[in-house]
């Protein structure tokens, strides 16, 4: 799997290329316009990952999607959700670290389609102008898309969620999306290996607004920690020799 892995990275990064720069024109123009072209290029990259590495895709709770402006707290395992929710969503609005947009083509890219940067140095500024950003984008009927963690975990590590998603919740009053996955066993965080077989993503039932603070913290990790141990264990049924790929260390142990 190491070569076809090479061969993904090598493939994607080419067609990124070219294709920010064959389209680079809608950033000149009105956002509407642009939408089709970044739904494209997710599409693209998810094509490449499963015809080069092998890797498929079970989408579940797609009727769980409320129309209107929503907030959507995902787990992190792998860089395969962030493309998947890009194509998974009409006009996604990630809350993501302001060291992207420093990326030539891709940061530009970031900033036209209004993603909403954090500066985690900068802690409760930073929180303001998130939860102000966040506001606008909900008021334009957008989802705005939150990795409660913060950052990847392996597969069922122990959950350390932050106080970002909580403090949005009671902020923007619109309903909260959880969405559950287990892409880190066929994408690890720290392995550049890659291994053939079905993620599996679901989309549970909204939390609707309007609970206390505790409540909805409590409620979220229930759900969302249950959901992805579930479809975890699902896969690992299907192919114990993931297990060993499960647990937190294990996939970075792999390469050295």
């Amino acid at each position: 799997m190491l070569l076809r892995s090479i061969v993904f990275y090598f493939a994607a990064y080419v067609a990124f290329l070219v294709e920010g720069v064959l389209f680079s024109p809608v950033l000149l123009l009105p956002e509407r316009y642009g939408w089709p072209v970044v739904h494209f290029w997710a599409r693209s990259m998810l094509w490449l990952y499963r015809i080069i590495c092998g890797i498929d895709e079970d989408i579940r709770g797609r009727d769980n999607i409320p129309d209107g402006p929503l907030l959507v707290a995902a787990k992190h395992q792998s860089a395969w959700e962030t493309l998947r929710l890009v194509s998974l969503f009409e006009r996604p609005t990630f809350i993501l670290k302001r060291e992207l947009l420093w990326v030539p083509l891709f940061g530009w890219y970031l900033w036209k389609f209004g993603q909403i940067p954090v500066d985690r140095g900068k802690r409760s500024k930073a929180l303001a102008g998130m939860t102000e950003r966040a506001r606008r984008a909900a008021a334009e009927g957008r989802q705005i898309i939150i990795f409660p963690e913060g950052t990847r975990r392996a597969p069922l590590a122990p959950p350390a969620y932050r106080y970002g998603v909580v403090h949005l919740y009671r902020a923007l009053q619109i309903p909260c999306l959880p969405v559950a996955l287990n892409s880190g066993l066929f994408w690890p965080r720290r392995s550049i290996a890659h291994r053939p077989g079905t993620v599996t993503l679901s989309c549970l039932p909204p939390i609707a607004p309007g609970l206390e603070a505790d409540a909805f913290a409590a409620l979220l990790k229930e759900r969302l920690e249950g959901e992805t141990d579930a479809v975890i264990r699902e896969a690992i049924a299907r192919n114990p020799a993931l297990r060993r790929y499960s647990a937190p260390g294990e996939a970075a142990a792999e390469t050295g």
